[in-house]
């Protein structure tokens, strides 16, 4: 089982319920590479049919300039939570509205400056 993103290919090394855990090309006992998937099925009451949710994050070890460490993790953390009923389409939408805004550099001045007022 792996999972492909950008060049990098990620093998899937732990699995549990309705959570897989994937190794990346780098990752070994000492650094971090390290992506993984999870999801929380909708819990439908009477009144609402739930959402489900589910969750991507990607952990690296990085070496550090100028810190009083030389090696920390990075980790970017994605979580979706989608109605249940809700249209594929409007799904694409959604995903490639926020997918356009992680690529853009106002995402990554926000990331590196902390920036939140544009």
């Amino acid at each position: 089982m792996t999972l492909s993103v950008n060049a990098k290919t990620y093998t899937g090394d732990s699995f549990q319920k309705d959570s897989v855990g994937y190794s990346g090309p780098n990752h070994t006992v000492t650094i971090s590479d390290y992506m993984k998937l999870s999801r929380t099925q909708p819990k439908p009451t009477v009144t609402f049919s739930g959402v489900g949710r589910t969750n991507a994050k990607l952990t690296r070890t990085h070496i550090l300039t100028g810190a009083l460490t030389p090696t920390w993790a990075a980790i970017a953390d994605f979580g979706v939570s989608i109605p249940v009923g809700m249209a594929g389409a409007d799904v694409d939408t959604l995903l490639n509205d926020f997918g356009a805004f992680i690529a853009s550099a106002t995402f990554k001045t926000h990331v590196k400056s902390q920036l939140i007022n544009f």
